[in-house]
Order: structure tokens, then C-alpha cells, then sequence
């Protein structure tokens, strides 16, 4: 039976234990020199919706590192341009395709891509929910720390897919969460209800940024305005400004903080030079280990 990744809710405890172990494995083979072509003969298409830099190219080196090979599907370079459903899409690819990645704004889309699909379906971002990241973020919490266990995490900026997903990762995963987020810009309230009702950790949502951060052992941002959303980011501006993440905030946050951002970033507005490039800053680990997760969830779907 196929297996697709649409949410990080979706998946067990020990299914993403599975992920970073693969992970591991694989990166070291990458720094190693060893071949590791598990996907020989395999093709994965991967559809967008929306611009990428890190989805497409760790994606499509992913693939090539294991021996497949991957197609870009531009919307506007296919008949999903001019109507045709994204159901019958999903039907057609699946007689051609060993997977299908998707990057797109609506998740309702990647839901009926992966019912009318016969093989997996990877969601490479939503504006409700972007897993691959989260999942990759974990990973190198875990390579730098050596395990989640008693780590407290922090996100401050705007409730948008990147939140809703940590939350998602937080109530599988059990490590305490606090979000710093505007009033009317918190996380997806059933996400919230679900963790309410079933976190074995606390999950809180604060609208002073730093209450949210005071002994966190990570922090994470996002920009304040994400893609589809610049009609309001002159508004956004002002309203986020005090959620920046600075070295003031940092202060408040365990000494060996982690910092994460998943880019790209806008220096000077949800994050600033001086952290981003700073000794906490593990951004350009995230950015790197997209490629070696994303590997671990191709092999784990696809092999």
C-alpha cells in the first residue's frame, strides 16, 4: 500500500525516528563519497505552483544522488493551466511516475492529489502546512543537540505553515512549544484545538514575542509576509515590528541558543544581520539538510 506525506500530524513517533535515521545514514554516505543509489530506475515529478530555490534544487539533486531522475512540472507548462483537474493529473502522472511532489498554495489540492494518486504524494509546501521543512529543522536540532528530549522551543513571527507544522511536530514528538505571535496572527485554530486535547507537552501561543522565548533552547522564524500575501506588507510591517528576532530577544533565550529561519530572509525585518550570521545561527545547516532529509522521506516512499 502506497504511502504519501502530506503532514507531519500524520505520521507516528517512530516514523520520524525512521526519517532522521535515514537521514543520518545518507548524509554520511554523501561526505563519505559513497554511492547510495537506492532509487535507480525511479522518477519522481514535482509539480509547482509556487517559486522555490531550496524545494526544487534539493529535490531534484536528491533524486539524482539516488540514482533517479526528476522532472519539473511547471503549472504553466501543463495542461493544469488550462483545466484540467488536479485529480486527473494525479491519475495520468501515476502511469507514468515512481512519485509526485507538489508545491502549492492550497492544501485542499494536495489532498486530492494524493487520494486520486496510486503512488506517494509529497506536499513540498502549502500555505497551511510545509512538513519537509519542519522534519528537516528537527533533524538538525537533533544532529546539533543529540536529541529533542527536554528541549524547549520557540517560534516568534507570524502563525502561518510553518507554525501550524511545528505545532503538528510538537504534539507527535513531545517537546514544549511556545509560539510569539500578533493577536489575529496566531496558528490555525483546530491545529491548536488538536493540541490542546492530545499534546502530552505544552503548547502555548503568546503575543508578547518575549514571553515566548524566555529559556528557549531554540528559536525559529519565518518571514512576516509569505508568498501571496504582498498587498499586505505594509500593514505586516508594522504590525510584526516588535517581533523581530534580535539580540535583545536573544538575551532572554537559554546562552547556546539555537537559531533557525527557514528562508529565504528578510534581513532587517523578521531577523537581523548580526543573528542570522551570528554564532547561534545554524540557518545555513537547515537550508543544507533539506537535501539529506528529503532523501531519507524519497527512499522511505519510493524504494
Amino acid at each position: 500500500m502506497k504511502k504519501d506525506l502530506i503532514s507531519i500530524y500524520e505520521l507516528g513517533r517512530e516514523e520520524i525516528k525512521e526519517i532522521f535515521s535515514k537521514a543520518f545514514k545518507l548524509k554520511k554516505k554523501q561526505s563519505q563519497g559513497i554511492p547510495h543509489q537506492s532509487l535507480g530506475g525511479k522518477t519522481l515529478g514535482m509539480i509547482f505552483e509556487k517559486s522555490s530555490t531550496r524545494t526544487r534544487i534539493s529535490f531534484e539533486v536528491g533524486m539524482f544522488q539516488l540514482g533517479g531522475h526528476a522532472i519539473y512540472l511547471s503549472s504553466d507548462a501543463t495542461q493544469l493551466s488550462r483545466g484540467e483537474t488536479i485529480s486527473d493529473t494525479g491519475k495520468v502522472l501515476s502511469r507514468y511516475l515512481d512519485g509526485i511532489m507538489i508545491r502549492t498554495s492550497s492544501q485542499k489540492r494536495v489532498d486530492e492529489l494524493a487520494v486520486s494518486s496510486s503512488i506517494p504524494v509529497i506536499n513540498g509546501l502549502t500555505d497551511f502546512l510545509h512538513p519537509c521543512q519542519i522534519l528537516t529543522d528537527l533533524f538538525t536540532v537533533t544532529e546539533k543537540r543529540g536529541s529533542l528530549h527536554k528541549l524547549n522551543f520557540a517560534y516568534v513571527g507570524d502563525g502561518n505553515n510553518v507554525a501550524n507544522s511545528w505545532i503538528n511536530a510538537a504534539i507527535r514528538l513531545g517537546f514544549n512549544l511556545r509560539l510569539g505571535c500578533p493577536e489575529g496572527y496566531g496558528p490555525n485554530r483546530k491545529i491548536l484545538d488538536a493540541a490542546a486535547s492530545e499534546a502530552t507537552s505544552k503548547i502555548g501561543v503568546f503575543h508578547d514575542p518575549l514571553e515566548a522565548v524566555k529559556g528557549a533552547d531554540v528559536i525559529n522564524t519565518d518571514v512576516w509576509t509569505s508568498m501571496g500575501q504582498e498587498k499586505e506588507e505594509k500593514r505586516r510591517r508594522k504590525i510584526f515590528q516588535k517581533y523581530q528576532v534580535n539580540s535583545k530577544l536573544l538575551k532572554l533565550a537559554d546562552k547556546d541558543v539555537l537559531v533557525m529561519h527557514c528562508l529565504p530572509a528578510h534581513r532587517g525585518e523578521e531577523i537581523t544581520d548580526e543573528v542570522i550570521d551570528g554564532p547561534h545561527s545554524i540557518v545555513f545547516d537547515q537550508a543544507e539538510n533539506r537535501l539529506h532529509v528529503q532523501k531519507a522521506i524519497l527512499e522511505g516512499l519510493m524504494k
